[in-house]
């Protein structure tokens, strides 16, 4: 395993960044635009807080603990974050919230959280009842949206609301499998429109054309994150095994699109088709996914390999060294569908082909820290 060459390749990031630049967050970099509170960003601190839970390197909690601080201010508002955005991304940097006020029982963290429990709260839905990925994305869910809404909300249910609406949960993730999973193939369309009116979808099911790589690597950790936080009682037992049974399918109708280098491509069901390629961030979710769902028990002992064999593949294809340093390539910057003004993201294959292939970027870099951190726990 590419263990200790990887921990140094995660301290070259920590020393190169600081709160304001983070040096893993390309698309904001490339854009132009100075960090705020978003989703990229919450993914690697996430990581780093997972790091510190395996490792015990206080390193990593003090350079996480100092990121989030600088931008929650005492009453708990946060700088560069408008609930009223309703931006389903904008809720995935509240679970180091829930981590680092365990960890130090800062108040303006709790405080932090109720803001973005409030935006949870207000999120505008489709019709079915799921939340609407951004309010510039009206009637529109997204597999993404699902990572970075659910475990908040489930933590959030959990820990301090008596488990009251652990029923619209379960429900959202029922409809996504209802209306989003394709029975041949088990995969999960990128997109669906509940008005079945915005362009880039069928007019008869609401769907997008193809099954995007990242996108159900981040529905997996959605279904595995919010198992995970969830307390299911008696009350909602059977409801909890049914999202287990979903997970455990998902991740078997994922390993059959597996490459021999045990990555996946960037569109996991056309594989053969040029310039389709070996993708990163969702191969390093898969990771993640593979072997923490082995240690919690949803899956067979059998699958750590297969994670392992991940990891190591990834290492081996993309992880490099130039000048000195370390760079982790083969990363998919962005991919989304629409806004209406935007017809270039219309769900295509040639439109996920044209997006940057980057380098270091946090969205690969996150999920396959969070994969060593597996790794770590199994050492």
């Amino acid at each position: 395993m590419q263990m200790p060459i990887f921990e140094r390749y995660i301290d070259e990031l920590i020393e190169k960044s600081t709160l304001d630049v983070p040096v893993w967050n390309i698309e904001k970099a490339l854009a132009g635009k100075a960090g705020g509170w978003n989703y990229i960003d919450g993914c690697m601190i996430l990581a780093l807080l997972e790091t510190y839970h395996a490792t015990g390197e206080k390193k990593y909690y003090e350079f996480a603990d100092a990121f989030i601080d600088h931008r929650v201010s005492e009453d708990g508002s946060i700088t560069g974050y408008d609930p009223e955005d309703y931006n389903i991304d904008n809720v995935n940097a509240g679970k180091t919230l829930f981590a680092l006020y365990e960890l130090n029982g800062k108040e303006k963290y709790r405080r932090a959280i109720e803001l973005i429990y409030g935006q949870v709260q207000n999120q505008p839905r489709t019709e079915e009842g799921n939340f609407w990925h951004k309010k510039i994305y009206p009637n529109q869910v997204w597999l993404d949206g699902m990572y970075m809404g659910q475990p908040f909300y489930m933590e959030y249910e959990t820990k301090f609301n008596n488990r009251k609406n652990y029923g619209d949960i379960f429900g959202q993730f029922a409809n996504v499998v209802k209306y989003m999973r394709d029975e041949k193939t088990g995969l999960y369309y990128h997109g669906y429109d509940a008005s079945k009116k915005v362009f880039w979808c069928d007019k008869e099911t609401g769907l997008s054309q193809n099954f995007w790589l990242r996108s159900l690597g981040w529905y997996s950790m959605a279904l595995l994150d919010t198992l995970a936080k969830c307390e299911p009682g008696e009350e909602y037992r059977a409801e909890y095994e049914n999202l287990k049974k979903v997970f455990v399918q998902l991740i078997e109708d994922m390993l059959k699109f597996q490459d021999e280098s045990g990555m996946w491509y960037q569109l996991p069901a056309l594989a053969g088709r040029e310039p389709n390629y070996l993708e990163t961030s969702g191969s390093a979710i898969m990771a993640y996914s593979l072997l923490k769902g082995v240690r919690l028990g949803f899956l067979p002992e059998s699958y750590r390999e297969e994670g392992i064999r991940v990891f190591n593949g990834i290492c081996d294809r993309y992880l490099k060294e130039t000048d000195g340093s370390l760079n982790l390539g083969g990363i998919c910057l962005v991919a989304g569908l629409g806004p209406e003004d935007n017809p270039r993201r219309d769900g295509s294959f040639e439109y996920y082909m044209s997006e940057p292939i980057v380098e270091n970027d946090a969205k690969g870099v996150g999920p396959l820290l969070l994969a060593y951190t597996e790794l770590r726990r199994l050492a």
